[in-house]
């Protein structure tokens, strides 16, 4: 067990007196971080040679520098003039999208400056319904990291009649994950903003659930004319603000707003123009966070919130109230603002060591150094390595039957085609009605239509064998297939390809190894992700995920595809516009709708 935890275990009377105590001067500190500047998120002002005292995993006092004395006892830690900040806080992330188990996320965290993060499992709970949840729950109580679970509220995303899950959490199972994980602290993003606003049954429910113990919910709301119905619903967060305008009616509303930073490359990076919201339009910052919701393990180095934090700064916003948007305000919106979130007594000694440019140097999670000039610490290294093994079940999750059909029957005459249409950045996806001529055979057909290829979703979960068929346009692959094992959100198997020989080797492989992503051509596997853990999670440290995930990456963008792997899963999330497919067909969003890929041309009369 890692000797890096979370909470004190000393009792909290005796806790206060020893800090008490260190103060007064009366008692040496464990740690003297000195010669640094420190960055108050409490007034948003950065103090000139300042040295930070610690004692029990928790900060005792600031005072100005050279006030312990070197004869204390206390150990001393030259910042060199840098500047002291507090640890990060992510309001909302996935670990799942990392493709790494809890333990291994910590790692790339704990570089980028995050002590603590909110993170919303949901996807887990699709597979493994509540049972992987308290996997991912144990697996989080062994990580070095503060995690924190807002519960799944959305498992499936959808109802059954739309996707088929291998999860469905009712209101009493989420009502007893809050009751039994004291990690439990809010309701995750509930996903089915559409439901909510017309006044489903259960999704209501859910709600209920969480407020009547006083817990937060989180939301993912797309759409002005939903903000609200879903606010008055009791949803007080979203991460979907994609621009000014519905970034403001969520604030106006009282919502808090997460915005959301990524890799520019990829759908995941809204903040630049809803920040605009309080740059342009003037809106306070005060209830605006910083978040990097999906990120995986390659992006997770390259682009952490440290980096979103930046980007905040090149967009208009000041350097410290940047940062206290991604330590204090998620703290404070979570009502945690006592223990995480400033560097003030009796918080936390979560510290980030930082330079001018805003970039991580060092890190002391719970007073304890666990990176020092961007390098793990043989400590940090100790406790990555006495990680959480989840049970022979989570192994046994992708059951697809041999020899599934991957592509539709070519249809004998004209009709109209329901395709859908990807454009960068790539969350919205647009559907097109196609008049449609078959050309005598599906190779001839797709000559004629280069621009399309087969998407087909097959239900993994043993349940029903269920296939959807669709065809995707402008998705860029030119030959061979791709496939994932992570289709979100009941995560089913994704697969596009230009021919079904090829996709049916991209299916096997995922099956073979229990899930993963892949990109095969011409018969051969030419790139592999493996993720055996309910075909979400590997079980490597996150160096090896990252390299692993960067080289398929490589490979992908090879094959012509223009939609990044993350955006292509979620091309069965039937809750975003305009057109889903699922293993049930293809959906309508958000008129809720499952269409035909082929129906009767007005002129023919035939049926498809």
């Amino acid at each position: 067990m890692s000797t890096l935890t979370r909470f004190s275990v000393a009792p909290l009377h005796t806790l206060t007196q020893r800090l008490a105590a260190v103060a007064m001067g009366r008692q040496a500190p464990d740690l003297v971080i000195t010669g640094a500047r420190v960055l108050s998120t409490y007034t948003e002002r950065i103090h000139d040679q300042r040295e930070i005292w610690i004692s029990a995993g928790r900060i005792a006092a600031v005072k100005p520098a050279g006030s312990c004395s070197k004869n204390s006892g206390a150990r001393f830690f030259d910042a060199g003039g840098g500047i002291l900040a507090p640890g990060l806080v992510d309001p909302h992330i996935h670990i799942e999208s990392s493709m790494m188990t809890a333990c291994a996320y910590a790692e790339a965290a704990l570089l980028s400056g995050v002590t603590s993060i909110f993170c919303d499992s949901h996807e887990i709970g699709n597979v493994c319904d509540a049972e992987g949840i308290e996997w991912m729950l144990e697996d989080a109580r062994r990580a070095p990291l503060n995690i924190f679970l807002t519960v799944p509220s959305t498992v499936p995303a959808t109802g059954p009649q739309f996707e088929t899950a291998g999860g469905y959490l009712t209101a009493e199972k989420i009502g007893a994950l809050f009751d039994r994980w004291p990690e439990a602290a809010a309701l995750g993003e509930k996903m089915d903003f559409v439901h909510v606003a017309m006044g489903d049954p259960r999704s209501h429910a859910i709600l209920a659930a969480a407020l009547k113990r006083g817990k937060p919910v989180c939301g993912h709301i797309y759409g002005r004319e939903f903000v609200s119905a879903c606010a008055a619903s009791g949803i007080t967060d979203t991460h979907e603000s994609i621009d000014p305008d519905i970034a403001s009616d969520f604030l106006e509303a009282g919502v808090w707003i997460f915005l959301r930073g990524g890799n520019p490359a990829t759908p995941w990076h809204s903040l630049p123009l809803a920040i605009q919201a309080v740059t342009r339009a003037g809106a306070s910052p005060k209830r605006v966070c910083v978040c990097t919701d999906d990120r995986d393990a390659d992006d997770l180095f390259l682009f952490g919130l440290d980096w979103v934090v930046r980007e905040a700064v090149k967009a208009g916003i000041a350097p410290v109230t940047a940062w206290s948007m991604g330590s204090l305000h998620p703290a404070t919106r979570y009502g945690m603002d006592g223990d995480f979130g400033g560097l003030a007594p009796g918080r936390r000694a979560d510290v980030v060591l930082l330079n001018d440019d805003l970039k991580p140097q060092s890190t002391w999670y719970g007073g304890e150094l666990v990176v020092e000039s961007g390098t793990v610490t043989p400590t940090l290294d100790a406790a990555l390595s006495d990680r959480y093994r989840y049970p022979a079940a989570a192994y046994k999750t992708v059951h697809i039957a041999d020899g599934v059909r991957l592509i539709p029957d070519l249809p004998k005459s004209a009709c109209t085609a329901h395709v859908l249409r990807v454009a960068l950045p790539g969350i919205l996806t647009f559907h097109e009605k196609v008049a449609f001529t078959p050309a005598g055979d599906w190779p001839a057909t797709l000559a004629t239509h280069p621009e399309w290829c087969f998407l087909t979703v097959v239900e993994r979960h043993g349940k029903n064998g269920g296939v959807g068929y669709g065809l995707l346009q402008d998705f860029g692959l030119t030959e061979g297939a791709v496939a994932s094992s992570v289709g979100h959100d009941a995560h089913n198997l994704i697969v596009a390809g230009k021919n079904e020989a090829d996709m049916a080797l991209a299916v096997d492989t995922l099956r073979k190894c229990q899930g993963g992503v892949c990109v095969v051509r011409d018969g051969r596997v030419l790139a592999l992700v493996e993720m055996p853990i309910a075909g979400l999670l590997s079980d490597k440290r996150a160096g090896d995920v990252a390299q692993e995930t960067a080289a398929l990456k490589k490979v992908w963008e090879e094959a012509g595809c223009i939609l990044p792997y993350m955006g292509f899963n979620l091309l069965p999330l039937s809750v975003i516009p305009e057109i889903r497919l699922t293993d049930r067909g293809l959906v309508t969003v958000p008129g809720m709708q499952l269409v035909p890929l082929f129906e009767e041309a007005p002129e023919s009369g035939h049926l498809r």
